[in-house]
Formats: C-alpha cells, structure tokens, sequence
C-alpha cells in the first residue's frame, strides 16, 4: 500500500510534502543534516533524524530513517550553483551503497531540468538529456546510477524552477538591468503541483519511470519576471533587447499519460 514514506532532506520542499501526507494517514520520518534541525522538525510533528551525506561517506542515524519504508523519496540539495567544487555524484554513490543494503523497493529520486543543456530546444522525457554544465553532468550521472541499480524500481522527478509560499525567484533578479535571453521560455512549478505529482506517483504505484515536472505555461522570461516584479511591487529586472536563439523548453508527456495529473497553479 506503500504507507510508510522516508523524505531524505527535510527542506523547504520536503516539510510541506511531509506535512501533506501525514495529514493524509500516511507514516512520515525524514532527515535533516544535524541534531538540532532535526529536533526542531520533531518537534512541529514530522519525526526527524540527523543524517550527513558528504564525499566521505554517510553519518548519523541512517539505519533509523531507512528501516520499515515503503517509498524513499530523495530531496538531496546536490549544492551544486554555489560553484564550490562540491562532488554531488559521489555523495549520492554513497548513499545509494546505503540503501542497497536496506530492503527498500521503491524509490523517488528529485532531479532537475538542469539535466538538459540550455541549447537544447524543446524537449519532453522522450529527448536524451545532453548537458554541458558541470551540474547538468552530475546530476545526469546520479540519475544514471539511481535508474540502473537493480536493488530497487526508481522513479526519477525533473522539477522545473520551483516556487511559492514565500519563494519567489523574482526577489533575485529584481531592479537587475543587462539580463540576458529574456525571450526565452521558463520552465517553472508551484510547490502545490511538486506535491501532487508526487502524491501521484505514490498513489498510483508509478515506479520505473522518468517524469518532467513543469508547467505546461512557458512564458517568456521577460513576460513572466516583469509580471511577477508588479504582483510583489518590486523593480522588474531588465532584459537586453536581443533575440534568443539558445533556449530550453521542458514539458512533459509521462505525467499527463501516466499519472493522468492536472497542473493547479498556473504562470
């Protein structure tokens, strides 16, 4: 019935979807990075274990939050935009060592569409992922080792740019002038709609598969900041006047014909 949930990484994310499911009946513990975090989290209801995931390996109670779990939902931030050299690939070889240990049999791994260059058009689930970045590269090879591991069924969630609640990305690039390809679409989802599609997956038993979770509205960069900008009353960030010729635009096929899902949140 897949009722007892993990949540690897307690986040902004990650609470709120907690939150959800307890409310639904289902079973919830996750994990945060130090003992404090993790008492506070108990403390609002979600039971929460310290659990460190680095490139020497996995610390902290990780035999606790994997034990008795039917579904293994990774929120990892990789940390990878702050260009600190971080290794995010070889921290999650590392966990995945720890899970294959476990007798989990489904899990739910969170990517990104930073798997996709930026030159890469339009693409769907359908299109091989061929990024440049590091970042892009990383979190392609953790896909890559989570998908083909035969210890477990995974299914693999490309998240566009999230927002909501307080979550804005506009508050980064307001009053900015000289911004670059602001005809370009955005590939971005609410919160509300990251807990649905998971939900989904959960409630219909859809494991094994690779899932693009963004909205299906693509405004331009442009249109979308600007717009966002006068709803906060903030300066709108200001594009350069050129066309775009190098852009992404993800959308998705496998949650409309798999999960049957409904975007709620529009753009």
């Amino acid at each position: 019935m897949n009722k007892k949930i993990t949540i690897a990484g307690l986040g902004w994310l990650g609470k709120a979807f907690a939150a959800t499911l307890i409310n639904l009946g289902y079973t919830v513990k996750g994990s945060v990075t130090d003992a404090s975090k993790a008492q506070n989290i108990s403390e609002s209801g979600i039971t929460a274990y310290p659990v460190l995931i680095t490139e020497g390996g996995v610390t902290g109670k990780i035999d606790t939050l994997l034990s008795d779990t039917d579904v293994l939902v990774i929120m990892i931030p990789p940390g990878l935009r702050k260009n600190t050299g971080a290794n995010y690939a070889l921290k999650m070889a590392h966990f995945l060592h720890q899970i294959e240990r476990t007798s989990i049999q489904k899990v739910i791994l969170i990517s990104s569409t930073s798997v996709y260059d930026d030159n890469q058009g339009h693409v769907t689930e359908k299109d091989i992922p061929k990024p440049q970045s590091n970042a892009g590269k990383q979190l392609y090879d953790v896909e890559q080792l989570f998908f083909n591991t035969p210890a477990f069924e995974t299914t693999i969630v490309r998240f566009g740019g999230l927002f909501g609640g307080s979550r804005n990305p506009v508050k980064f690039l307001a009053g900015r002038t000289g911004l670059s390809n602001g005809n370009a679409p955005v590939n971005m989802i609410h919160r509300d709609d990251c807990i649905g599609v998971l939900l989904s997956i959960i409630q219909k038993n859809a494991f094994g598969h690779i899932f693009n979770a963004v909205s299906p509205e693509h405004p331009t960069k442009r249109e979308y900041y600007t717009a966002q900008a006068k709803k906060l009353d903030l300066e709108a960030p200001q594009y350069d006047a050129e066309d775009t010729t190098v852009f992404k635009k993800v959308d998705s096929t496998s949650v409309p014909d798999v999960l049957g899902y409904e975007f709620k949140v529009g753009l």
